[in-house]
């Protein structure tokens, strides 16, 4: 009860990212498309659902593709749970994503060793908290050491490496995800 099932995709919002990306307004992408304004309001408020053809003429505006928009597409359900999988738990590193599909926000849980020597830079900004056990760190040139609860945040470009520093660690990394556009130029970069 209450978990995930197959829902229907909310395509509105995947439309209006893309339009808002390309600056275009209603009234281009209808008249690109062949489509009123109206009916392309209502598509991007979840108030009306487009036909195949329509949503590829709507895509075709937008210089993509149906399918593009339909990956990039919401779950009409607002609440999906996703459970740890106990026959999972081996001793060996692993990599647990805690979010389905496709949304705003991504989170893993990664348990036991990391690659020390992998370099990440996310576009966007992220969120290390460790669960359990403690890491180290390595960002802008400085180490940090977090233990159990302890949490870092990376702006969107920062450039880092981590490792576990005690069997068993547990860290949940949260970031925003990529297709979404939530970094700006800053001064000095």
């Amino acid at each position: 009860m209450g978990d995930h099932k197959e829902q229907p995709l909310r395509v509105g919002a995947a439309v209006r990212r893309r339009r808002r990306a390309l600056d275009l307004t209603l009234a281009v992408v209808a008249e690109r498309s062949g489509l009123s304004v109206p009916f392309l309001s209502q598509v991007e408020n979840d108030r009306a659902r487009p036909s195949r053809s329509s949503l590829e003429k709507v895509a075709d505006a937008l210089r993509t593709t149906a399918v593009e928009l339909l990956a990039a597409a919401d779950p009409a359900c607002s609440v999906d749970v996703v459970r740890a999988d106990l026959t999972e738990l081996a001793p060996e590193p692993r990599t647990r994503s805690l979010v389905r599909g496709h949304h705003q926000m991504h989170a893993s849980e990664f348990t036991g060793d990391h690659d020390a020597g992998r370099e990440f830079q996310y576009r966007n900004d992220q969120l290390m908290y460790v669960a359990d056990g403690a890491v180290e760190i390595e960002a802008e040139g400085r180490a940090y050491r977090l233990g159990r609860g302890d949490t870092l945040y990376l702006t969107g470009g920062v450039r880092h490496r981590w490792r576990a520093t005690v069997p068993d660690t547990r860290v949940v990394v949260v970031a925003v995800a990529e297709h979404i556009e939530a970094v700006r130029d800053r001064p000095g970069r």
